[in-house]
């Protein structure tokens, strides 16, 4: 299952070709497959499984936003409310953010689904992950 285009997956939908959460469960899949790999931190299934569920009858109204259908993988250093941001720091280990930053509320907004939390570099301040 490979999409390009935001609007290729949208254009499914309406279509009846594709249900938003078999995209979100092959995504989901792919991360389990790559877990030695250690890209995720933290993996949201039921979260991003019943936003997908919701965002499909959006799309299906029409009503839903322009990121609909967009399933995202966020950095760990952006905040997102009820979530642990950790930064790659040990001393935000179990930092849980009270907000949603600007820069994800816009994407949520416009009806993106965060899959999980991705490791980075201390405060994100390398390119190594060492």
């Amino acid at each position: 299952m490979k999409y390009t285009r935001i609007k290729d997956v949208q254009s499914d939908i309406r279509e009846g070709k594709l249900i938003l959460s078999s995209l979100v469960e092959h995504y989901l899949k792919n991360i389990k497959e790559a877990s030695d790999s250690n890209i995720f931190l933290e993996v949201w299934s039921e979260e991003a499984l019943q936003k997908a569920e919701s965002i499909n009858e959006k799309i299906l109204n029409g009503t839903a936003g322009r990121l609909a259908g967009a399933v995202i993988g966020i950095k760990d250093n952006l905040c997102y409310k009820d979530h642990v941001v950790r930064a790659g720091s040990k001393i935000l280990e179990n930092f849980e953010s009270i907000y949603t930053g600007t820069a994800l509320q816009r994407l949520l907004d416009e009806d993106a689904i965060f899959i999980g939390a991705c490791n980075c570099d201390e405060f994100a301040m390398g390119s190594s992950n060492e």
